[in-house]
């Protein structure tokens, strides 16, 4: 099964993106620094990252096998993530970045 994990958007301003998020909406801060933030925004999640660090994306929650068995119907190698978790890039037909990510058993978000 595939779940909608989250939307990832570009801004140069972390702070004041993070700002706004919370001021206007709620959002409540998982994760940030300087090049990236992840907001939890009521059942879902926002990614707020930097253009040169990261395109924009919507990202797929996979479970590890399903990860695994991604990356190598598209001849691509898992990579690590600063935050534990575990994905890979796609372009879809459209030219859309979709990434599918795992987190492992411990995981907080």
């Amino acid at each position: 099964m595939f779940d909608l994990d989250h939307v990832a958007i570009q801004t140069s301003d972390i702070p004041g993106s993070v700002a706004f998020y919370k001021n206007h909406f709620g959002a409540e801060v998982i994760y940030e620094d300087q090049s990236w933030a992840f907001l939890r925004l009521g059942k879902g999640k926002l990614a707020l990252v930097n253009p040169q660090q990261h395109p924009p994306h919507v990202a797929i929650r996979v479970d590890i096998a399903q990860l695994e068995a991604m990356a190598a119907d598209c001849g691509q190698e898992v990579k690590a993530h600063r935050d534990g978790t575990r994905g890979i890039y796609l372009t879809d037909p459209a030219g859309n970045t979709v990434e599918l990510i795992n987190y492992p058993p411990d995981h907080k978000v």
